[in-house]
């Protein structure tokens, strides 16, 4: 994919959020570094979203390549850790990220496995002004570092085929949020850097849902992720009251 120039738009990009993720790029194919979070965190990622996808446009669950011919787009991909398992699933993919040294990074490490997968130094905004259309997108972790929730759920839309599908996560704003997805993650465990969430940008269900109603997106399901101690793995659950998976549909009409 090469965009054109982009005009002058509106941004939903929090600089100080770009520079922040910009600062980690190295690190981010490090399991034991300031990505260790995610890395826990993708499988059970993976499952929601294989699992979401297949269901929602009727594919062969026990096929090697389930989404064959759909073209995905994978917004803050990072350094690719979901935009590498969505193009061995079948996916043409499209990683696009705010921070240019993320998408080196990305660029990178798919060249040296040989996977062909077209990383975008891009915005969710400037995407839409070009015209680009995809059947699923990915929005995982992101909308809490967004500066406008709802400009960025309408460039989501804009690029929406119909009958596509749109997977986001993020943490709910709650006061055990903030214990465990600020105070404990953050000062205590030293999950991730000091600083890395703003509470209160994190984002209620019902805030999200009302978000991607306004413009034509209905949230079809909501799922918690929850983290436990015993088994020191993350597995889904009912529980939305920390961090939570959503799957949000635009209408085939």
């Amino acid at each position: 994919m090469t965009p054109s120039p982009a005009a002058s738009l509106r941004t939903t990009i929090d600089p100080d959020e770009v520079d922040k993720f910009a600062r980690l790029a190295e690190t981010w194919w490090d399991p034991d570094g300031p990505f260790r979070p995610l890395h826990r965190l993708n499988p059970v990622r993976l499952e929601y979203i294989r699992s979401k996808l297949i269901q929602h446009f009727g594919r062969d669950s026990r096929s090697f390549l389930p989404f064959d011919g759909l073209r995905l787009l994978d917004l803050g991909c990072g350094g690719g850790l979901l935009a590498e398992p969505m193009a061995r699933l079948g996916f043409t993919v499209v990683g696009a990220d705010a921070a240019a040294e993320n998408v080196r990074v990305a660029r990178h490490h798919a060249a040296n496995i040989g996977l062909a997968i077209d990383y975008v130094h891009s915005t969710a905004e400037e995407l839409a002004q070009w015209g680009e259309r995809f059947d699923a997108i990915l929005a995982l972790e992101v909308v809490e570092h967004v500066s406008d929730v709802g400009t960025f759920a309408a460039a989501c839309a804009t690029m929406l085929k119909p009958g596509g599908a749109l997977v986001l996560s993020t943490l709910n704003r709650t006061l055990r949020s903030y214990a465990l997805g600020v105070v404990a993650a953050e000062y205590l465990l030293r999950w991730v850097p000091v600083g890395t969430h703003d509470w209160n940008k994190f984002l209620r269900p019902s805030e999200l849902a009302r978000a991607l109603r306004g413009v034509g997106l209905e949230l079809s399901d909501l799922t918690g992720m929850s983290f436990s101690p015993r088994s020191n793995q993350w597995r889904l659950t009912d529980d939305l009251t920390v961090n939570y998976l959503g799957l949000a549909t635009r209408s085939r009409a």
